[in-house]
């Protein structure tokens, strides 16, 4: 998916949502557990019932890849069941020496046809173009993320007077472009998206921790959001967990409308749509 077609389904749904699909089998609801594929039952639920209301599913592959193969089985059978006009992430935060990189993008880009891959930028350039080889394929890469140990390395000042998030930015910019590189930027720290803008005022941002984390949608909106949106807001336990009975599923579509309905008017504030 482009980044043309990214905008137009925000602007269609009127909807920068993403769904974190963090199945994690000890907390869907017990009457799947006796199913073929429980985890792949609970995710076919909630995609059903919210997807007229987001643009992005993020399975986190932790969830999966601690499975073993079975794991693995969900989630492709998961990747095949999500409408193709949704953009998919491969929450994986991946990233090392060059042939080992191009293995994890043959990974997530050819053998599960994800649309995008987070990645870890710490051992530099080699390690993030590998995944930048691929048409119409994005990276996403940590730059300031919402976890507590993000103060330990991402906020220091170095020899150039930035801070590590801030050279992340810009010596990334080199590597790829508004087309095909995004940045995860954490909702917890929502002063600092004016930082972020003016290093990187044209790139999508994945933005994790509204919701259960305590970030707010209408702070990230106020200094993130660009004339495109330029936000995919995360939102994981707040939807899929809703509900543990057998409603779960109609539970989480509540929770996924009501998100949408702020972020409609957010885009309205903000004239992304009239």
């Amino acid at each position: 998916m482009n980044r043309t077609q990214l905008v137009t389904e925000i602007k269609r749904k009127k909807s920068f949502l993403c769904v974190g699909l963090d199945t994690d089998i000890a907390k869907i609801p017990a009457h799947l557990l006796n199913s073929e594929d429980p985890v792949f039952e609970f995710n076919k639920a909630i995609i059903d019932t919210t997807k007229d209301f987001c643009v992005a599913y993020k399975p986190n592959i932790a969830f999966y890849e601690c499975m073993g193969p079975k794991g693995w089985d969900s989630l492709e059978k998961t990747l095949d069941y999500i409408p193709s006009d949704i953009f998919t992430i491969a929450d994986a935060k991946r990233g090392d020496i060059g042939n080992t990189s191009s293995m994890y993008a043959k990974t997530f880009f050819e053998r599960y046809n994800f649309n995008s891959v987070t990645v870890a930028p710490y051992m530099g350039e080699d390690s993030v173009t590998p995944f930048l080889e691929f048409h119409n394929k994005w990276v996403i890469l940590l730059a300031l993320t919402s976890n507590k140990g993000a103060m330990d390395f991402q906020m220091d000042t170095i020899h150039s007077g930035e801070r590590v998030f801030e050279k992340v930015l810009t010596q990334s910019q080199k590597w790829g472009t508004t087309e095909n590189m995004m940045y995860v930027v954490g909702a917890t720290r929502g002063e600092l998206f004016t930082d972020v803008r003016k290093v990187a005022p044209d790139h999508f941002l994945l933005v994790p921790g509204v919701g259960a984390q305590g970030g707010s949608l209408e702070e990230v909106c106020k200094f993130g959001m660009n004339k495109d949106c330029g936000l995919l807001v995360n939102s994981s336990r707040n939807i899929l967990y809703a509900s543990n009975g057998n409603d779960f599923a109609e539970k989480a579509a509540v929770e996924a409308k009501a998100i949408q309905s702020d972020m409609e008017v957010l885009l309205k504030q903000f004239e992304v749509i009239e």
